[in-house]
């Protein structure tokens, strides 16, 4: 069959390149579109919505611990027909989850999602790894949190429109459409770029995953972006609550908001890449700094007044710094072992996505979140252990 027999190329090309970028966000489309449809979702499946919110952290840990492991799969079977498989099982599992009304059908669906996304994002990131190199290679890497920031932009405006117009299955109508879009695209375009696949021997993988997880740099890193990304966790979580329950606005509110999210996270990025060679250690504690003073001034006002202005104040600040740590420490750890790129890629992404559930999970949980202050709270515990491994972590000085 010429679909199993496609030469496998490592020359770029630009509509393979395109096509790569065009998935990243995919991830966060996955966890973002049906943040305005929670209390909805809550409401139509009649259960508390503790059980909704936890669809996202199943789909987090899944994505997260499929991660840890897939990059070396990946290695030794390619990167074309593993991402078309995986991008089949996300279209079923998505028109599954809009046909049910069982929680538990929700949530062994949403753990599909996790493995097919996972599978699928490490295909792309292997791409660049497989087909660039030196300076180019370090300018697509930086590229990769500004163009995943789409989906936090784009996902939630969208999903709370839909939901207004629609109720909540139409944003998964809508995930099912794209994912299915994107295999067509790769079926036409799509190539292998793994041109020596490594032999899986699980002594050799073992001995990788041991080398990187006992560097104490790309640990720190880990965390650090794991608690990054659950600032944005514990604000999806607790945001439709605290807009559409609290202040009394519609979920349509609740999506644009979450889409302010998104460009503050987008500007974080920008900002990052124009500053890619200004001094490592320093820019990113400034950041943390700034994010910390934020969070404690903002905070504070709350106990004065809490608003829908208090709350874009929150976005706005927290997530452009910690989106500007994040995009630093992501390319300082996918750099790291450039030996072990698809392992290095994997292990980076499900590394984070791990922290980030248990992390998220557990300030909702021990929090409470029901008032800004309380969210602010969740935000300065997270600052503060940041810019604790920054400045206790001894971090390769010719990054």
């Amino acid at each position: 069959m010429p679909l199993l027999n496609k030469t496998a190329s490592s020359t770029p090309r630009p509509l393979n390149t395109a096509l790569a970028l065009a998935i990243i966000p995919l991830s966060g489309f996955a966890t973002d579109i049906y943040i305005p449809s929670l209390p909805d979702m809550a409401d139509k499946l009649h259960v508390p919505s503790s059980q909704i919110q936890a669809t996202l952290t199943i789909f987090l840990l899944s994505y997260g611990i499929t991660q840890l492991f897939i990059g070396s799969l990946l290695d030794s079977f390619g990167r074309y027909l593993p991402n078309l498989a995986a991008l089949f099982l996300f279209i079923v599992a998505t028109f599954v989850i809009v046909n049910t009304q069982n929680i538990l059908v929700i949530y062994l669906m949403r753990v599909v999602h996790g493995i097919s996304i996972s599978v699928i994002t490490i295909c792309k990131r292997s791409y660049f790894t497989d087909v660039y190199k030196g300076d180019k290679l370090k300018h697509y890497i930086s590229l990769f949190s500004i163009i995943w920031s789409t989906a936090p932009i784009l996902a939630p405006f969208l999903g709370g429109y839909l939901q207004t117009r629609f109720g909540w299955s139409a944003n998964f109508y809508f995930l099912g459409l794209l994912g299915s879009v994107f295999l067509v695209l790769e079926l036409l375009i799509g190539r292998e770029t793994l041109i020596t696949p490594e032999r899986f021997q699980i002594g050799a993988v073992v001995k990788s995953y041991r080398t990187m997880l006992g560097t104490m740099d790309f640990c720190s890193g880990l965390t650090i972006l794991g608690l990054g990304y659950a600032a944005l966790i514990i604000f999806g979580m607790a945001s439709p609550f605290l807009i559409e329950k609290v202040l009394h606005y519609s979920s349509q509110v609740t999506g644009n908001l979450a889409l302010v999210s998104g460009v503050a996270v987008l500007i974080g990025g920008v900002i990052s890449k124009s500053l890619l060679h200004k001094p490592f250690l320093q820019k990113l504690i400034l950041a943390a700094a700034l994010m910390i003073a934020a969070t404690i001034a903002v905070g504070l006002y709350t106990l004065h007044s809490e608003s829908l202005y208090t709350l874009l104040a929150f976005v706005v600040l927290v997530h452009t710094a910690a989106a500007f740590i994040f995009n630093n420490i992501f390319s300082y750890c996918l750099l790291r072992f450039p030996a072990y790129s698809g392992k290095a890629a994997g292990l980076t992404g499900g590394g984070f996505y791990i922290v980030a559930s248990f992390a998220g999970t557990l300030l909702i949980n021990i929090l409470e979140i029901r008032t800004q202050f309380f969210l602010g709270i969740g935000y300065l515990i997270l600052a503060l252990a940041s810019i604790f491994l920054l400045l206790y972590t001894k971090w390769r000085k010719d990054y």
